[in-house]
């Protein structure tokens, strides 16, 4: 007997373009999508929104979803910890003034990064970091990009591993605002702020960011195992949370380009998140 093909629709969740630290531009990526099954996608490039537009206009095209998102940083105590927010409203004027304010830190901050590198005796100009970042926000792969294209490092992990990743000797801390803040930030953008693969996260922080008042969680995520998927399901359903996943597809060289497709919420759970939106909507 002939298996039947699984014809349920794939959604992406969590995917990046070259608005931030991915490769492709957001056509690109829905072309690739559309080659890849995939029906619904979230745009959650790390602290702007800029590149949605032309997202949401190719995803019309291609008869594809988009999901307005992005993905921001927060602290707590410490640990570095990244919120994904979903269908909010990227014209928001508030959170436009918060997303400014952090594009002008992540510059500040590769000055940083770039002096700290220039003692090593690494010259990298401030200029070549911004043609590979274009208009996005400036984040560490970009300079670590820019050390493979210059041949200092052979491949974009070491180049984190050597001299720009945490602990290691030209790493800066970029400003992170509060778990609250960021949730805020979604949530009155109209959105839904989910924990970003939690999958080294203690069970006590877990447990601090449900209190509070994050909506839900990343469940599926290449960095996830089957046990740990079932674990965070488990939590989702016991604290009556909501589920998301994806491949947090970026390109290039980071290698990851197995994972775009393969790592997907099925559509009948993002149907779920839809109507919880919907719901949301009505009482307000």
């Amino acid at each position: 007997m002939r298996k039947r093909p699984n014809l349920e629709k794939r959604v992406d969740l969590h995917t990046h373009t070259s608005y931030s630290d991915g490769i492709l531009e957001p056509a690109e990526l829905l072309q690739l999508a559309k080659e890849k099954n995939i029906s619904a996608i979230g745009i959650t490039d790390h602290d702007t929104v800029e590149g949605l537009e032309e997202a949401i206009l190719s995803g019309k095209a291609l008869n594809i979803e988009v999901v307005p998102g992005l993905e921001l940083s927060t602290d707590l105590d410490g640990e570095e910890i990244h919120l994904l927010g979903y269908f909010i409203d990227y014209k928001n004027s508030e959170l436009k003034k918060y997303l400014n304010f952090f594009k002008t830190e992540r510059l500040e901050r590769a000055k940083r990064i770039l002096s700290k590198l220039e003692k090593l005796g690494i010259h990298l100009k401030l200029k070549d970091v911004k043609q590979i970042a274009k208009n996005s926000p400036i984040c560490r792969p970009h300079i670590a990009r820019l050390m493979v294209e210059k041949q200092i490092v052979t491949s974009f992990y070491s180049a984190f591993h050597k001299y720009i990743g945490d602990g290691a000797p030209a790493a800066e801390k970029k400003i992170h605002v509060s778990p609250q803040s960021a949730i805020k930030i979604i949530n009155d953008a109209g959105g839904f702020a989910f924990i970003a693969h939690p999958g080294n996260m203690n069970e006590d922080t877990l447990k601090r960011l449900i209190n509070l008042g994050i909506d839900g969680i990343e469940v599926i995520h290449p960095s996830h195992k089957k046990y740990q998927q079932r674990f965070y399901r488990g939590i989702v359903s016991q604290y009556c949370l909501l589920e998301s996943g994806g491949s947090d597809y970026h390109s290039g060289l980071r290698n990851d380009d197995e994972n775009f497709g393969k790592y997907f919420l099925p559509y009948s759970v993002f149907e779920k998140l839809k109507n919880m939106l919907h719901s949301k909507s009505s009482f307000q």
